[in-house]
């Protein structure tokens, strides 16, 4: 059986008293975490903060982008070595945030896969369509192409040390969200396509979906076959919001 996973994407947000209030609370009930995986990805200034804070905790935390570089000339980047070497379990690749605002590519994404799975990082693939995709039918295709891309760099292997995020871009931040239904839909064909490949890793990979998660809506989400947690952005900044969408994906 597949452990749920919950990973709060904290975006552009926070400074470091808000940051401390917020890990105060959803670190407080170590119980909590025993059934699940909890990781939280704050921006990289505030790592190492939350590395100490979580030192007594079993919440992971990671990172929400990486370069694809080792080392070098890229100012303002980060490697993968820079984020392993601060205790960085996980690292999201390919956010929709990332692929529209910063205009990274399939190819990108893919090469940051590497990095990542070379420094025995969990990468966290998201994959997701847009509404005009949605409404063209285009869905399965469009994210099929995007895991592909990254299989044909990596190999199929590469992603037992990985997990995938369904975010469909007209869900987030806009307070719409998938049907549990419509989700499922998805998380299963995911499966189906990496089940071509290698049919263990399809059915032990983590499939998570993202796109305005929140504490009402997160329960019938997990009570889906193929939905193993969620990547939650605006309700993550929420301690009690947080801990309610934890608690709903134990024993899911």
């Amino acid at each position: 059986m597949r452990q749920s996973l919950i990973i709060g994407n904290w975006k552009m947000n926070g400074n470091l008293a808000e940051n401390e209030k917020l890990l105060n609370i959803i670190s407080v009930s170590p119980i909590l975490y025993e059934d699940i995986d909890v990781v939280v990805c704050p921006p990289s200034i505030y790592i190492t903060h939350v590395r100490q804070q979580l030192a007594a905790s079993k919440i992971k935390y990671g990172a929400q982008n990486v370069s694809a570089y080792k080392n070098g000339a890229y100012t303002g980047e980060i490697s993968t070595t820079m984020l392993a070497d601060l205790g960085c379990s996980y690292v999201l690749l390919g956010h929709s945030e990332r692929r529209s605002l910063n205009h990274e590519s399939d190819g990108q994404i893919a090469d940051k896969f590497a990095a990542a799975v070379q420094a025995n990082l969990t990468a966290v693939l998201c994959v997701g369509e847009t509404l005009a995709q949605r409404q063209a039918d285009e869905t399965f295709l469009v994210i099929a192409q995007q895991i592909q891309k990254v299989v044909e760099q990596v190999g199929i292997q590469a992603f037992k040390q990985a997990v995938i995020a369904y975010e469909p871009i007209w869900a987030i931040g806009t307070g719409e969200t998938a049907s549990p239904e419509q989700a499922q839909e998805v998380h299963q064909q995911i499966r189906q396509q990496l089940a071509k490949y290698d049919e263990n890793i399809a059915r032990s990979i983590q499939i998570i979906y993202g796109g305005s998660v929140n504490e009402n809506n997160a329960k019938a989400l997990f009570l889906q076959a193929d939905i193993d947690g969620a990547l939650v952005g605006g309700a993550s900044l929420k301690g009690e919001h947080f801990i309610t969408i934890c608690q709903a994906s134990i024993n899911h």
